[in-house]
């Protein structure tokens, strides 16, 4: 699998690229999904997020975690052509580290257990899952409770 991570200038302090891209790797092995795959993972600020989340999805507010997805997608839009080099080019995974320190806080736990929560939201809307109706939000929880819970099991 190809994770690439890109963390901007002042927020390195805490995150290790390695755990970074092992996080989003065991999302994607708990999804069952191969190993010709490749991702985008950002650590950015919230005024990035921000300009993101307006430029692209028109909503003007700050917001924790963006996934912008490569695969086909069942709307109207036509799908991004996928290169012929047999890899699956999943898309990209936006997380804005002030949100997630004040979600941290809000939620009572570390800043790293945080992190890996908008991970698994943001690599499952890649693969699909959404959220935007209560079942489908419902579903979508799920799985991530499912998958967090994988995860921290692996590190006992």
């Amino acid at each position: 699998m190809e994770i690439n991570v890109l963390i901007e200038e002042g927020f390195e302090g805490g995150l290790e690229v390695s755990w970074l891209r092992s996080l989003a790797e065991q999302v994607l092995v708990a999804q069952g999904v191969s190993s010709r795959a490749e991702l985008g993972l950002v650590i950015a600020g919230q005024e990035r997020v921000q300009q993101l989340n307006r430029s692209y999805l028109g909503r003007d507010e700050p917001t924790d975690v963006l996934a912008f997805s490569m695969l086909p997608a069942g709307g109207d839009l036509p799908p991004f052509v996928q290169p012929p080099d047999g890899v699956l080019h999943l898309g990209e995974v936006i997380i804005s580290y002030p949100q997630a320190l004040i979600q941290a806080e809000e939620h009572r736990h570390s800043i790293k257990r945080e992190i890996a929560i908008l991970i698994i939201h943001g690599v499952l809307h890649l693969l699909g899952y959404e959220d935007e109706k209560p079942e489908l939000k419902h579903r979508m929880s799920a799985r991530e409770r499912e998958i967090l819970s994988y995860i921290e099991g692996e590190k006992s």
